[in-house]
């Protein structure tokens, strides 16, 4: 959520901004809305301050009325239609700041200066390529061809037990997708200084607010029970980011990597990859998140982006990196560094991992604070990345590592988890 206060003062700086994300900020309603409620709060206050002045000098009038003979139900009524009068200014005050706040709610971050305009994914400006794409000098096939042949991907089997979008995997291409998880895990904690976090994989709504996924993109997830407003996660995002909601960290920066089911509705998307793995409704991801001081929150997601990196790198698996124009940009992101492995049956990049910079927007809306230099609270900056998405990192393995005889290469960094094995066939 955006500061209030900083919304009063730059508003239409701030709409200017982010008209780079293609969200038309509403001026009028804002200021009429904060007019509305500046104009309330005052009268709220100012009836609060007769009220209490004339309770404390009630009972002197009454009993002054009473040594004279006089009648007090007058007094009493006055002390009532105060009361009444409070309440209902509060009321007033409170429907005004609701609308308010919702709007609040419904505003993005504002996007970082270095974010580039555009209007979807063909606009992402690339920054730089690793690796080298191998040329085969035989048809490659895509993952699910390779994994029907290992008799290792079973689509038909997923749907009967659930439906589409699922996935079956057994035998070597289940250890693999073990092993992917266990070595970005360990990566992360024995190199890049990441703590090992388990957390819940059902959420409730309030945890969601605090990540940005509701109100706005309600459509988007597993929702289980009205009553408690429980949902499945899209992503450990929500969970290990909420570790610290309404808290104040006392040191900073805070790090942690999480291993998680992401469950997501893939509402909208009908149509879009529909086969094989690229988009699944239940997938794995292994997850970075930093809680860091906002002067250092630039610096702690490139290097947060550069963790990801060093997990292709490893694998010997050819990306490129992208940053989104504003209108490929999440609502709750000011900066996203997107990694795209190359995926030889496509002849093209595709997703692997989202690194973002919320600023304080997530922060905000959790109330999560740190202790500043002079002892004061503020509010801390969220980092996240995924590092990476298991699935599709699993896929790049194996098109990018398949044999012509429809077996797969296991990369060095990964056979001492397979138990020394070196193809999968």
């Amino acid at each position: 959520m955006l500061d209030p206060k900083l919304l009063r003062s730059e508003l239409n700086n701030i709409a200017q901004s982010l008209k780079v994300k293609g969200f038309e900020l509403n001026c009028d309603e804002f200021l009429s809305l904060e007019s509305q409620r500046k104009e309330l709060q005052l009268n709220a206050e100012s009836i609060q301050q007769e009220r209490n002045t004339y309770s404390k000098s009630m009972g002197k009038l009454i009993g002054e009325a009473k040594s004279k003979g006089e009648d007090i139900e007058p007094l009493k009524a006055k002390g009532e239609a105060l009361k009444k009068a409070s309440a209902d200014a509060d009321a007033a005050l409170s429907e005004v700041q609701i609308k308010l706040d919702s709007l609040l709610q419904g505003i993005p971050n504002i996007p970082d200066t270095d974010v580039p305009e555009g209007q979807d994914e063909d606009d992402n400006v690339e920054i730089r390529r690793w690796g080298t794409i191998n040329e085969f000098d035989f048809a490659v096939k895509d993952h699910v061809d390779l994994g029907s042949g290992l008799n290792g991907l079973d689509f038909d089997r997923a749907a009967k037990i659930t439906g589409s979008r699922f996935a079956q995997m057994s035998g070597g291409l289940a250890r693999l997708h073990r092993a992917l998880t266990q070595f970005m895990l360990n990566t992360h904690i024995e190199q890049h200084g990441y703590q090992e976090v388990y957390v819940p994989y059902i959420v409730n709504s309030d945890s969601l607010f605090g990540t940005g996924q509701l109100p706005k993109f309600e459509e988007d997830l597993f929702k289980l029970d009205d009553e408690r407003n429980y949902y499945l996660i899209p992503t450990a995002e929500v969970p290990v980011t909420n570790i610290h909601r309404n808290e104040i960290v006392e040191t900073l920066p805070i790090k942690y990597v999480s291993h998680t089911p992401c469950f997501r509705s893939e509402a909208g998307s009908s149509g879009r990859d529909t086969r094989g793995m690229i988009r699944q409704h239940q997938f794995e991801k292994v997850e970075m998140v930093q809680f860091v001081h906002p002067d250092q929150s630039d610096e702690a997601h490139k290097a947060l982006t550069g963790h990801a990196e060093a997990i292709l790198q490893a694998l010997g698996l050819p990306y490129r990196t992208v940053i989104l124009c504003g209108g490929d940009l999440g609502f709750s992101s000011a900066k996203t560094y997107d990694l795209e492995v190359w995926l030889p049956s496509q002849n093209t990049y595709r997703e692997i991992s989202s690194c973002s910079n919320f600023t304080d927007f997530q922060a905000r809306r959790m109330k999560a604070r740190f202790r500043n230099a002079e002892g004061k609270t503020e509010f801390l900056h969220t980092i996240n990345g995924s590092g990476l998405a298991v699935g599709r990192t699993l896929i790049a393995v194996m098109e990018n590592y398949q044999q012509s005889d429809g077996t797969i290469a296991i990369p060095d960094v990964l056979q001492p988890l397979m138990g020394g094995m070196t193809h999968i066939n």
